[in-house]
């Protein structure tokens, strides 16, 4: 009886897996298989020129990114742009956007969110191209300071990893005012209508009632701004090249330079492989904090 009633579920069970079919194999060859391949060229000497053939070098690669301070420069301003522009800029901007919109006329909603995701649906490189416009010594930012009679500043020079930071606040704030806005719409009035009239007032229903009941979708927002933050390269590249000396060079412009301009791909994958080990504790992090019931 058993063996009847396994093999009646696998027949009810390979009909429902076959449309599934053509979408693992699709991300078996497309996704799974590049992964697999860079693992294994992160253990190779592999270079672009220069070079009759490989050869596997083991943890090599690794040990001379760990000894390298250019590496632990990247890993440093990548933790800093990513907790500037993405955990503290586009999540806390993108939250206080939707609260404040959920009270605003639908006129000011209109306009206020055509201008924020406009930022967002710009190509990367032409956000960088205006920001950089921004930023520059004879920019928009200098003007407005020299119109108030302030000091002015080469700001991609002096402050290079903040001015870039703010330029994917810029950008990227769109993308968690609409999670936010969607979560916002999802609290039913009447717990808030409930705590106004026992005199809560707007910080503590935030505190207590707002931010609790949203705590899901606070994890899910912060997995994916983190996770594209970590790989942002364009906005970076277009506005600093990862300059001056190193201050604005994130771990993908850091591989990049490895793998491409100094024909070491062998290095530059390794340093790939360790970014993505990155994005996977905090994936893991987030996970863990979805996990918990509110």
């Amino acid at each position: 009886m058993s063996a009847r009633s396994s093999t009646r579920s696998l027949t009810r069970a390979l009909p429902r897996a076959l449309p599934l079919t053509p979408a693992v194999i699709l991300l078996l060859l497309f996704l799974a298989g590049p992964i697999a391949y860079c693992a294994y060229i992160a253990f190779t000497d592999l270079q672009l020129t220069g070079q009759a053939e490989d050869s596997f070098i083991g943890f090599e690669n690794f040990r001379t990114a760990f000894g390298d301070e250019a590496f632990l420069n990247a890993v440093w301003l990548t933790l800093v742009f990513t907790v500037i522009s993405a955990l503290l800029g586009q999540n806390t901007l993108g939250l206080a956007l939707a609260a404040l919109m959920q009270r605003a006329s639908k006129p000011v909603r209109t306009l206020v969110g055509g201008i924020v995701v406009t930022a967002w649906v710009l190509p990367e490189v032409v956000a960088g191209f205006l920001l950089y416009a921004f930023f520059r010594r004879e920019g928009t930012l200098n003007a407005i300071l020299d119109w108030l009679h302030l000091p002015t500043q080469n700001w991609l020079y002096t402050l290079p990893i903040l001015a870039v930071s703010f330029a994917n606040v810029w950008r990227g704030t769109a993308f968690s005012m609409l999670v936010y806005s969607a979560a916002l719409n999802e609290i039913p009035k009447e717990i808030t209508e409930a705590a106004e009239v026992d005199g809560a007032g707007g910080w503590r229903r935030m505190w207590h009632i707002t931010l609790p009941m949203i705590r899901r979708s606070i994890g899910t927002n912060l997995m994916l701004i983190t996770l594209q933050t970590l790989s942002v390269f364009g906005l970076i590249w277009v506005m600093t090249r990862g300059g001056p000396g190193g201050k604005s060079q994130t771990l993908p412009l850091f591989m990049y330079e490895e793998a491409f301009q100094k024909s070491m791909i062998g290095y530059g994958t390794a340093v790939a492989l360790l970014l993505l080990v990155v994005g996977s504790l905090f994936s893991v992090l987030y996970l863990r904090l979805l996990r918990t019931e509110v």
